[in-house]
């Protein structure tokens, strides 16, 4: 076995150097515990940056990996074939989705779909302009990169895809002045993840899609993150009046096995031919079986209610440690167990973010400033209250 240096030495010689990497190897975990290769314990409070909803080394995906893998991993002539394990999650989803949304189809990343539904959409209208939003993110792809709203994740890739109009979040009259003619499809997040955690209010997604209807856009909701219970209900949207045409998933969708979905409506599905689109890994056997696996969990342990109730603890914890440090803490916000704490400068900001890893709690910053706190849904009460007990006296001083 290769001590943690040997591991970081490897890694760091052959690939390439996308990543600011921690000086850590992590070689295990358990629920929302890790352990690097040196024995040092830490909490993880970013689930693999949203992934393992319920927890690393899940027996729950354990189980699905091993049976599955024992019949079939993937089909022959890939989507071509008809597959039990796709049939039975597929009935699953009819059950959790928006009631227009029957058709979906399979990926194995959020950027991947959302590259799809954007195909789709200008195919289906036949029109060319996308509208996103300021402070957005959908991927990484050329064509979901260009529909981000944030100038370090598309400009050193110029030249950029063309024909995407971006509009301030949540400005239903920019909104409003971006819908003309051209448009075939307005694609939003309900909640800006990557963005720094920036929710909408009360009317203005329900807003979009009212005036989506009235222009003849497509409305594409981007849960890649919020959803599968992150937010508190088992998708941000559910409850509010929308005409969603695509919903898009992945991330807590399979619990960390690499796995996403797009879903469309019947009519929208009507519209999509032979050969619109396609893929090796279109839903195959064990990414649905995992899938199914973790989403019946989810369903049948309420993991949307615990979400939903312990996130609203921990908010208002942090908002009594805001009302503490307001020249440290600028604005605590978030839903569920997607939670955020703008800090007065991203040097401090990362001052506290090392000195919580050296403490053993891994958080996540994001925006150079927004402390991003989205742990397993699974987390206990007891393991929140620790995390957060051993990352206060942290706060504490750089308040200081």
């Amino acid at each position: 076995m290769n001590s943690q240096q040997e591991t970081m030495r490897i890694e760091d010689t052959h690939t390439p150097p996308f990543f600011q990497k921690l000086p850590i190897a992590i070689e295990r975990g358990d629920g929302v515990r890790v352990w690097d290769q040196t024995g040092k314990e830490y909490m993880d409070f970013t689930a693999g940056w949203g992934v393992t909803c319920i927890g690393h080394a899940s027996p729950v995906i354990t189980k699905a990996l091993l049976e599955q893998s024992q019949k079939i991993v993937q089909n022959p002539s890939s989507g071509l074939t008809y597959s039990p394990a796709r049939a039975q999650l597929l009935q699953l989803l009819t059950t959790i989705l928006p009631s227009n949304l029957t058709r979906v189809f399979f990926g194995s990343s959020g950027a991947e779909v959302n590259d799809a539904v954007i195909k789709l959409a200008r195919k289906i209208t036949g029109r060319l302009d996308v509208v996103s939003s300021l402070k957005s993110f959908h991927g990484r792809t050329i064509s979901t990169a260009s529909a981000t709203g944030q100038t370090k994740h598309r400009e050193r890739f110029n030249p950029l895809m063309p024909n995407y109009k971006f509009v301030a979040y949540n400005d239903l009259t920019a909104m409003d002045a971006a819908l003309d003619e051209h448009v075939a499809a307005v694609v939003l997040e309900p909640i800006q993840g990557e963005g720094g955690i920036n929710l909408p209010s009360p009317d203005y997604l329900e807003g979009v899609s009212k005036l989506c209807q009235q222009r003849g856009a497509l409305l594409i909701i981007d849960e890649v993150q919020t959803g599968f219970c992150r937010t508190g209900s088992m998708f941000a949207v559910d409850g509010l009046d929308l005409h969603i045409d695509f919903l898009t998933m992945a991330k807590g969708i399979a619990g960390g096995f690499p796995f996403a979905a797009f879903a469309m409506s019947e009519e929208l599905s009507a519209k999509v031919e032979k050969g619109d689109h396609g893929g090796t890994y279109c839903g195959n056997p064990l990414g649905c079986a995992v899938a199914h696996a973790v989403i019946n969990y989810l369903i049948e342990h309420d993991i949307a209610t615990h979400s939903a109730k312990l996130g609203a603890k921990l908010l208002a914890r942090l908002q009594e440690w805001q009302a503490r440090y307001p020249n440290l803490i600028k604005e605590v916000r978030g839903k569920g167990l997607l939670l955020a704490l703008e800090i007065s400068s991203p040097e401090i900001a990362s001052k506290i973010y090392f000195d919580a890893l050296e403490a053993g709690v891994m958080l996540n910053i994001t925006q150079g400033n927004v402390i991003r706190i989205f742990p397993a849904l699974t987390i206990t009460n007891a393991e929140a209250d620790e995390g957060l007990t051993i990352i206060e006296p942290i706060f504490a001083r750089a308040a200081s």
